[in-house]
């Protein structure tokens, strides 16, 4: 598996050529990290670290901060944009093929992961099947407590001494039966 990710890690040349920098072909001023890259030793990633900080260099250079010139700001700031997104389209495209490789190599392998994805999806649902019928017992709940208080009077049973009492009984459980 370590000779199918070259490209991806520091002694390996990614396929193709892929210059790092921003719109000058250097590293930005301000990150030591991308002055210290040697040219030949660059990695996709090492490539996308490079262009992202070539991109927030540009938003917040002297260069750009005192310019005058919005145009030329705005090219500036364009082109490193770009040059992050192609970067990163290649870096999806590496991982893509090494996705391919693995389903080729290791079916069974994609499919133990599709499984697990699927588990996954499924436990999320029923957790959430849960919460809406413990939302939906709530409001039932909360529906029949306004039915039972806004009760006609001519629905409610004629008042008694004994009225109480039966209200209180009709709510409590049958009581067992005993065996004969």
């Amino acid at each position: 598996m370590a000779s199918s990710m070259s490209g991806m890690f520091p002694g390996q040349q990614p396929p193709g050529p892929h210059p790092v920098g921003g719109p000058s072909g250097s590293g930005q001023p301000g990150f030591p990290s991308t002055a210290t890259r040697a040219p030949g030793n660059n990695t996709l990633v090492d490539e996308l670290e490079a262009s992202f900080e070539a991109c927030f260099a540009s938003l917040v250079s002297q260069d750009y901060v005192n310019g005058t010139d919005q145009e030329e700001i705005r090219t500036g700031v364009d082109q490193c944009i770009q040059k992050f997104l192609d970067v990163a389209r290649q870096t999806e495209c590496f991982f893509l093929q090494k996705r391919l490789q693995l389903s080729v190599q290791k079916p069974e392998q994609v499919v133990k992961e599709d499984v697990s994805e699927l588990r996954n999806e499924l436990q999320r649902k029923e957790l959430l099947v849960q919460k809406h019928l413990s939302k939906l017992h709530h409001w039932q709940q909360v529906l029949e407590d306004v039915s039972v208080q806004h009760r006609k009077p001519t629905d409610l049973p004629p008042p008694g001494p004994l009225a109480f009492l039966e209200q209180a009984s009709a709510s409590l459980p049958p009581a067992p039966l005993k065996p004969n």
